[in-house]
Order: C-alpha cells, then sequence, then structure tokens
C-alpha cells in the first residue's frame, strides 16, 4: 500500500498491491496495522456495495454530527468517476472538489475524512462501488448537497439520478455544521 496526498487536506489516495497468479487475483482493501501506522483513523462500523448503471450519479452524501463518519471507497468493477466535496467551514479548500476514474483493474482506496460529501458517477453498467464507514446510518442524519451546484463538469448529458439526490439543497445554500 502507498498513501497520496489530494488538494483536500485529510483526503488521502491509498494505491493497494494487487497480486496475479494462475488462479487470478487477490487484493488486500484494508490493513488496521498501516492504517494505525500512518496515523489514519479508520474504526469501521458499517460495509455495504452498490451496483449501478451507465451514467447513474448517486451523490453527494454525507452524514452530519453526531453520526458523521470517515468513509473507505474502492471498486470491485467496473469504472466510475469518483468526486469529493470539502464542505468543512475552516478549511482552505472549503467549497473545491476532488475528481478521480477509478476502475477495477488499477485498485485505489479513497479515505474521505469527515466534513466531505461523497458522490460517483458510474462510467460503465455494473460498475459495484464498496463503502466501509465509521459511523452506521443514521436516516435522521443522513443529507447531501445536489450534484449539479458545486462547479464540477461530470461531463454527462442525461445523467441518471435519484429523486433524493435531486431534491438535496445546493451548496450556495447549504449552512455546514463541519
Amino acid at each position: 500500500m502507498r498513501i497520496e496526498e489530494t488538494l483536500i487536506p485529510g483526503l488521502k489516495l491509498i494505491h493497494l498491491n494487487k497480486f496475479e497468479d494462475l488462479r487470478g487475483g487477490f487484493i488486500k482493501v484494508f490493513n488496521s496495522d498501516f492504517f494505525d501506522s500512518n496515523r489514519i483513523h479508520a474504526d469501521l462500523r458499517e460495509c455495504y456495495f452498490s451496483i449501478s448503471h451507465c451514467n447513474v450519479i448517486r451523490g453527494m452524501h454525507f452524514q452530519l454530527p453526531a453520526f458523521a463518519h470517515t468513509k473507505l471507497v474502492y471498486i470491485n468493477k467496473g469504472r466510475i468517476l469518483d468526486v469529493v466535496l470539502d464542505i468543512r467551514k475552516a478549511s482552505a479548500t472549503f467549497g473545491q472538489h476532488f475528481s478521480i476514474q477509478l476502475n477495477a483493474d488499477e485498485p485505489i482506496l479513497i479515505y474521505i475524512p469527515v466534513g466531505c460529501a461523497h458522490g460517483f458517477l458510474s462510467l460503465e453498467d455494473g460498475s459495484m462501488v464498496s463503502y466501509m464507514q465509521s459511523t452506521v446510518y443514521s436516516k435522521d442524519h443522513d443529507c447531501g448537497i445536489r450534484y449539479d451546484s458545486f462547479g464540477m463538469n461530470w461531463n454527462v448529458d442525461a445523467p441518471v439520478i435519484s429523486e433524493r439526490d435531486k431534491s438535496f439543497e445546493s451548496f450556495t445554500g447549504f449552512k455546514s455544521p463541519f
């Protein structure tokens, strides 16, 4: 594993090692000793995955305090454009976003700190994205920022978006608790 810092403080790309032989492949996604030795908080409480069709945008999601969480994201299958928006008022990069194209052939784990919204665009049918979080889901603390309100060019003409994600507040109207 190798850590790469990004322009957003605390947002890290963790390049994973992929081992292949005649049987197929093997990727270790999480190792607590590695995270501890690199001072990366990863007290994981919940894990799940999504499967998306091409042109689906999911996001921009986060949970409010006291259920705010760090999140680890990686792609198991397919290709996505992953996007993180800094919504921490005191951050030097407040309101800025980071995006990276991920695919299952080049394993990268994204560490998303508390106070950042997360979303992605599926670039092909059947893209499977896994999430590990430091808190469990809380309906009362579930929140989001509208996907098209913070300057991100998704480069998709007809995105498929849930009614819930369409209903999120725009970034300009959002009062951050972070």
